[in-house]
């Protein structure tokens, strides 16, 4: 395609037009009942955000400000919050949308991810773009794209897949990239959840993991897409079908994200990426932020996290009419939460929380406008939307009587659909 960048000079060379596209239309069942009424990438995560900031984040932080948000499986409160929270400069001609599945080519929904672009294939020829970013919206990290489009430019490659290293013994969950040994920056293989695995040239007790996160050559990619449309037996997946005809063509690479050098990253947090598809992940991803020093530092202001919670005044700690004090650490207390008289530790608190007088909430993480009352006791629970704990209810001190409460109970954690009624 044309290149429609920057235009060159001697001391500028033209840069690539991209389009960014982010795959927002998982349904999430691993993370039911957080998933019942809302797309994973509309799932809260960090107190004031939501999944889908994070992608969202990486792409215009790395410079690229037209971006197409793909949505499909209940998507309203996903649509509403990419409407609202993310308006670029029309004058400039930025924009990130989101696109409901249309039946472009037929009467049915998306039926892989790789489908999912195919059937948005209008967005690109819109566009026009050289390069396409593609990256999915449910994974907690910081990347520069423009770095690995860097990359993929220089390796002359169709298809870059970017890739975290992970112990090879782990190789079984995840998609995992065989590299060539003469030449580890190119794929030999794409292997899906392999259990005898290759390690590395340069480390053979690791292997390089699927991130999820892509970069193509825009008229490689049409060319692809359409081709894997018309194959019989495909299931129309980036990563078990479009990434794999790159490869047999010999035009993909792989680019390593221990390479990638975020601005404001520290060796602690330099690297960090999770998967928060289930409870357990999502709970423990949650634990890493409130550590004294984070995992994941979101207070990176060189590389920030955007989103938007409304008019909401600073979270205030106080003491409850009684005279009970506040004893708070290990805490992430998001806008309009208030905090009377109660007890706060190593717990996220979503906004418009409220912890009443001698009430207890540990190792936990509270979801939007829940209130938990006088003397309740929280412990080690997610706690979803607007559930209201309560006076001197006990949740998360005893599995077997939560589970007789009708509530879910996964991994030692006890888990509270939006809006489920909360007995005393």
């Amino acid at each position: 395609m044309t290149n429609h960048g920057a235009p060159a000079t001697a001391s500028h060379p033209a840069r690539p037009k991209v389009l960014a596209i982010v795959l927002a239309g998982g349904e999430g069942k691993r993370l039911m009942p957080l998933t019942r009424d809302r797309a994973k990438p509309a799932v809260p995560f960090g107190g004031a955000y939501r999944l889908v900031d994070y992608a969202l984040s990486n792409v215009v932080n790395s410079g690229y400000l037209r971006v197409v948000v793909l949505t499909q499986y209940k998507s309203h409160s996903l649509d509403k919050h990419v409407t609202q929270t993310w308006r670029m400069s029309t004058m400039l001609g930025n924009y990130v949308a989101p696109v409901p599945a249309q039946q472009r080519v037929g009467k049915h929904w998306y039926l892989g991810s790789g489908d999912a672009i195919y059937q948005s294939l209008n967005l690109i020829r819109d566009e026009q773009p050289d390069i396409v970013v593609v990256v999915g919206a449910d994974h907690v990290y910081r990347m520069d794209f423009s770095q690995m489009v860097d990359s993929h430019i220089s390796s002359g490659a169709a298809c870059t897949v970017a890739a975290i290293r992970q112990p090879i013994g782990l190789a079984d969950q995840f998609g995992v990239i065989d590299v060539k040994p003469e030449q580890p920056g190119q794929i030999r293989d794409f292997l899906e959840k392999p259990t005898d695995p290759v390690g590395l040239p340069d480390s053979p007790g690791e292997v390089l993991a699927s991130m999820g996160n892509y970069v193509f050559d825009a008229a490689a990619l049409v060319d692809i897409l359409t081709r894997d449309a018309a194959a019989e037996g495909s299931r129309h997946d980036m990563g078990g079908d479009i990434v794999p005809a790159f490869v047999a063509r010999d035009e993909a690479s792989v680019y390593d994200y221990k390479d990638n050098d975020v601005p404001g990253s520290t060796e602690r947090d330099r690297g960090y990426w999770r998967d928060v598809g289930t409870m357990s992940s999502y709970y423990a991803a949650h634990m890493d932020l409130v550590a004294p020093l984070p995992e994941f530092n979101l207070y990176n202001m060189d590389w920030p996290i955007y989103t938007s919670y409304g008019p909401l005044p600073p979270a205030k700690l106080v003491k409850g009419i009684s005279g009970a004090t506040v004893s708070t650490y290990n805490a992430i207390l998001s806008p309009g939460v208030v905090v009377s008289g109660g007890e706060v530790n190593n717990s996220v608190l979503s906004p418009r929380c409220y912890v009443e007088a001698e009430a207890e909430v540990s190792n936990s993480v509270l979801l939007n406008g829940v209130r938990i009352g006088p003397g309740a006791i929280v412990r080690n629970a997610i706690v979803d939307k607007n559930v209201v704990i309560p006076a001197g209810a006990q949740i998360g001190v005893d599995l077997e009587a939560d589970r007789a409460r009708g509530f879910m109970v996964e991994d030692g954690l006890t888990v509270l659909a939006k809006d489920q009624e909360c007995p005393g």
